[in-house]
């Protein structure tokens, strides 16, 4: 296939190239059709997230006779790269809900249920339910937890009122976050934006969320009532340096606070005050009208008391010990992690997943025909920045903190751009969605 050649940057003409890069994707163009391999193998997937089906989808095709259970009790499936643009008003709540259901493929068996359990001496799952599960091969793509409970004074139930928003908690709460920011848009104050501690989905959201907030501001003629602070714990506004220094400079053109090195503790509500704490302990109060809360984020207590975590890092998070190029547990050669579980330093976003899915379909076939493979997952991440509305960088990088994009000499990584805001907001849920059927 030839390169693609460089495209005027007219609406029309990145249109198609938006539509191309679905398309692409869609079609799995990238993906040669692999003769399927016959095996009795027994595999279960924990998590029907877009890793887990995105995997069941694959591995249905490729495996012939192989028993495939998908284990996992939600009934909808979420979209969760639109959740920024529902807590920004520029998306109603169901435009991220769809039914579980209708991305799975048919010759796997589906139990509408929580993994409780897992031996992976035994080589078993127990639901919820005290259905017990042996497989021969475990994937683990469970995605992560919220610790709300960590930030003390925070409730769900909180979420669109006293100024508060939490637009990682689900569509409810992205839309209820949405009603706090818009009350803030329309009658400013001081509003107060950050991250967790924790290794977190989506990094970029927290970023994408202040953005569109202060351009909110900025688009009902409020920003000069408004404060803006981005507080976070972490010494840099980004993990990857070269983008850490763009965001610091888009802020210091916008007027954007930071106070970095510091951890949301706690929130009085009725107050309107956060409590942070800095790297040498010490709390400072900040007064806000309208603050959003990012919990710390960690594997859910099924893997953390499973003993496939890390056991000397991330310890207080649990991600699963997997070699992080081929995704296979350390010490569990059947057992491999995807998605936002996997402990592997990048990776926590979907297009990450859109990579890993077909690293662990490469090493997983190979396994059951008594071969290796090379396929490797370099830590490819993409986060479409969302710097206004109508504006975006589509930043994607690897492990090593190397820039990789995939449109050389037509989308600039650190620029503003219309069209990477057009992959965001079209093109890129086609592309997910084709993912989920294993077309990607």
């Amino acid at each position: 296939m030839s390169r693609l050649k460089t495209v005027a940057t007219s609406r029309r003409g990145f249109l198609g190239l938006a539509g191309g890069a679905a398309a692409l994707s869609g079609l799995g163009l990238s993906r040669g059709r692999a003769q399927s391999v016959q095996t009795n193998a027994r595999i279960v997937i924990l998590g029907a997230g877009a890793a887990g089906t995105a995997l069941a989808n694959r591995l249905v095709e490729r495996l012939d006779g192989a028993r495939i259970t998908l284990v996992d009790g939600r009934q909808k499936h979420l979209y969760q790269p639109g959740l920024s643009l529902v807590a920004a008003g520029l998306k109603p709540a169901d435009y991220v809900v769809s039914d579980t259901a209708q991305w799975l493929p048919r010759g796997v068996e589906w139990i509408e249920e929580r993994a409780a359990e897992i031996d992976p001496e035994a080589k078993t799952v127990t639901t919820e339910g005290g259905r017990a599960l042996p497989y021969d091969y475990l994937v683990v793509a469970t995605g992560l937890v919220l610790d709300h409970d960590a930030i003390e004074g925070f409730s769900l139930d909180l979420v669109g009122t006293e100024g508060i928003g939490a637009l990682y908690a689900g569509p409810e709460a992205a839309a209820a976050t949405w009603a706090s920011a818009s009350r803030f848009v329309e009658e400013g104050g001081r509003g107060i934006f950050g991250r967790p501690e924790t290794e977190m989905k989506c990094a970029g959201a927290p970023l994408k969320h202040t953005f569109l907030i202060d351009d909110r501001l900025r688009r009902a003629g409020n920003r000069g009532k408004a404060e803006i602070v981005y507080a976070a714990p972490q010494p840099s506004l980004f993990g990857v340096p070269i983008v850490a220094e763009k965001v610091r400079m888009l802020f210091g053109d916008r007027g954007i606070e930071t106070r970095m090195q510091r951890t949301l503790k706690s929130i009085d509500p009725g107050a309107k005050i956060a409590t942070f704490e800095d790297a040498d302990g010490i709390a400072h109060e900040e007064d806000y009208d309208y603050i959003h809360v990012i919990p710390p984020q960690r594997a859910p207590d099924v893997v953390r008391q499973s003993g496939l975590s890390w056991a000397d890092k991330w310890t207080d998070q649990g991600w699963v010990e997997v070699d992080m190029q081929s995704l296979r547990h350390l010490r569990y050669p059947e057992v491999f992690a995807i998605g936002d579980v996997a402990g592997v330093p990048k990776g926590k976003t979907a297009a990450s997943v859109k990579w890993q899915v077909p690293v662990i379909e490469e090493h997983l076939v190979a396994q059951i025909t008594g071969g290796t493979s090379d396929a490797r997952y370099d830590g490819y991440t993409s986060c479409p920045l969302i710097t206004q509305i109508g504006r975006a960088m589509l930043v994607e990088f690897d492990y090593h903190d190397n820039l990789v994009p995939s449109f050389p000499g037509v989308i600039a990584p650190l620029e503003e751009l219309w069209i990477s805001w057009l992959m965001k907001e079209v093109a890129l849920k086609a592309t997910y969605n084709a993912m989920l059927r294993g077309k990607a």
